[in-house]
């Protein structure tokens, strides 16, 4: 008895709910960072910040590696107080380097910060821009092209990429949505 009363009552508030069509469309963040100027000078900045790190972390790597081979090589005449001490030393390089590896690269690391100091505000300026797009032409749902998300069909009438451009002031006249999909087509995709 409770179970057809519970049953008739599910079945009554889901067709008493008023079905809605939902409006949704997508966009290409790559394609749109890609145009904001801030996001090219940062990435640029992030890659030379990164690239002098890394030449820092090969070479105290590379000394280790050296280090490694001269004791090596003169192990046999080492006395065991001597190679004790060696080695102490080469894992004391080790540890400095993987250190400073860990502080650069890794999380929360130098390279990290950077990034999120960069990168971040321009982000949130893209995400501000699909906000006010998606209130302005009632979208509930929009997806992002250019992430894991795989769409294998996209139907040019619901990317909003260039309405995005145009919050951010960086539409183009030249450059339209028929452009854009006419040089996707040429890239295959």
């Amino acid at each position: 008895m409770k179970v057809k009363y519970f049953i008739v009552l599910f079945l009554n508030i889901l067709l008493l709910q008023p079905i809605c069509a939902q409006k949704f469309g997508y966009i290409d963040t790559e394609y749109i960072l890609g145009k904001v100027k801030e996001y090219k000078e940062a990435e640029t900045e992030i890659d030379q910040l990164a690239e002098r790190y890394q030449k820092e972390v090969s070479e105290k790597f590379a000394d280790v590696a050296k280090s490694t081979q001269e004791f090596k090589a003169e192990e046999i005449l080492l006395t065991e107080e001597m190679k004790k001490e060696r080695l102490d030393t080469i894992a004391s390089k080790d540890k400095r380097a993987r250190e400073l590896q860990k502080k650069v690269f890794g999380f929360e690391g130098l390279v990290f910060l950077k990034r999120n100091e960069l990168i971040k505000p321009i982000q949130e300026k893209v995400y501000l821009a699909v906000e006010k797009v998606c209130k302005k032409k009632q979208i509930q749902i929009m997806f992002d092209k250019s992430s894991e998300l795989v769409m294998v069909y996209t139907d040019p009438k619901h990317d909003y990429t260039d309405y995005v451009l145009d919050e951010l002031g960086l539409g183009d006249k030249k450059d339209t949505i028929d452009n854009k999909k006419k040089s996707d087509f040429v890239k295959g995709e």
